[in-house]
């Protein structure tokens, strides 16, 4: 394994599933190579339309495929302890709500961040990064949520950018303030958008930890014209929004997030075709989350049929955390996306490479292999991508590259 990235690599004898919109499907090339220069892909096409130059370090790929550094768009991977007794409950047929409003839920995650430190929080999260990075992940989103105060939503970011230090990864930290409301404040959500939404998100900006604002717009949490204070603070500010939206009711939280031009809207359960084709005029992408519709036992589905006909983009994520989907596998992710909610393989490989990169605003730099784009690159032992759907509790990584280096696999 290579431990430091050469200044020039070239990646021959591969098959290339792109991503690439300029191509058909896949963007699929057989007989494959990618130069890349000092991180960043400098070619790829077929291989008879390439040579390799003096320095260039040549790797045969033996006829594996090669695919764009997979991306969680939506996690909360940063949080401690768990809630497996919530699970319980869950099991013996408490709902989402009840546990919620019972003092469950995100408010008990709460409590346990509020109780660790940030190097504790770093030391829990490290576990369920590498589960993501060794299936391939290059770029993770991660988003604050469980601290709601001020110096705890604060915590949760510092302890998410900590991340950076010890792996190699992208990352996009996300701010959350407005995720739940803490019972000192029960009531009064107004009064803990002033008194900490706010004042978080500004004190977060003034330190570099925020590159958008989300929030949770369900009748458990945020109405919509609550969210349009957080929504037009974060616009004040630069910033880019998204929005947990529809998942339990349909409050037109899709639409809200397309009138600001969010860059997605999150679960979508309850999603109506005016939704659906508000964020498909504002480029909002839909990031669906399978992996809390069946930890939670939903029924209800995102509308794929809507988004599909209006030509919504659509993304997939873990959803990481702690409540409602303790999942670290993107590659289960995406074959529940294909068994529950019936996306195409087409869909669901795009879903964790292009749309992802899309619905984190950062597709002019990562989620396809085209030239001038960070290498970030997957290669996978195996003989059709629909094996990255199809299976379920097996990694056919090889190896995984990013930013031009080769961090790890299963290779010799």
């Amino acid at each position: 394994m290579l431990t430091t990235r050469p200044t020039a690599l070239l990646l021959r004898n591969a098959r290339l599933a792109t991503m690439a919109q300029v191509l058909p499907g896949l963007g699929t090339i057989d007989k494959g190579v990618i130069a890349i220069e000092n991180g960043r892909i400098a070619y790829v096409g077929a291989e008879s339309g390439f040579s390799a130059t003096a320095g260039m370090q040549v790797v045969d790929c033996e006829g594996r495929w090669i695919t764009p550094g997979l991306i969680d768009c939506h996690t909360h991977l940063v949080h401690a302890g768990n809630r497996a007794r919530e699970f319980e409950m869950r099991l013996a047929g408490a709902s989402y709500e009840e546990i919620a409003r019972a003092g469950g839920g995100i408010v008990s995650s709460v409590r346990q961040v509020r109780e660790a430190s940030e190097a504790d929080l770093v030391t829990e999260s490290l576990p369920r990064l590498d589960a993501l990075i060794a299936e391939g992940v290059t770029t993770v989103e991660i988003k604050s949520g469980y601290g709601l105060t001020v110096e705890d939503e604060l915590k949760m970011l510092r302890a998410a950018r900590s991340l950076t230090q010890t792996r190699k990864f992208n990352l996009a930290t996300t701010y959350l303030g407005a995720h739940a409301v803490p019972s000192d404040y029960k009531g009064r959500n107004a009064d803990f958008i002033r008194d900490v939404g706010l004042p978080g998100l500004q004190a977060a900006h003034a330190q570099g930890l925020v590159d958008a604002v989300d929030g949770f717009c369900e009748g458990i949490a945020f109405s919509p014209d609550e969210m349009r204070i957080v929504f037009d603070a974060a616009k004040a500010l630069g910033l880019p929004v998204k929005l947990h939206a529809d998942q339990l009711s349909n409050l037109h939280g899709a639409a809200l997030a397309a009138e600001y031009g969010a860059l997605s809207a999150d679960h979508l359960e309850h999603t109506d075709d005016a939704g659906a084709a508000a964020m498909a005029a504002a480029g909002t992408v839909a990031v669906l989350l399978p992996g809390a519709y069946y930890f939670i036992r939903e029924t209800k589905k995102p509308p794929i049929d809507l988004f599909r006909k209006h030509g919504t983009a659509m993304a997939l994520a873990t959803d990481c955390n702690p409540g409602t989907s303790p999942l670290t596998s993107l590659l289960l992710t995406m074959n529940m996306g294909a068994t529950l909610f019936h996306l195409t393989v087409e869909e669901c490989l795009t879903g964790v490479t292009r749309e992802a990169a899309r619905a984190l605003g950062r597709l002019d730099s990562i989620g396809t292999i085209e030239v001038g784009k960070q290498a970030d690159l997957a290669i996978w032992n195996i003989e059709s991508p629909a094996e990255l759907v199809y299976r379920i509790g097996f990694n056919p990584l090889h190896q995984r590259i990013w930013n031009g280096e080769i961090t790890g696999g299963t290779h010799p």
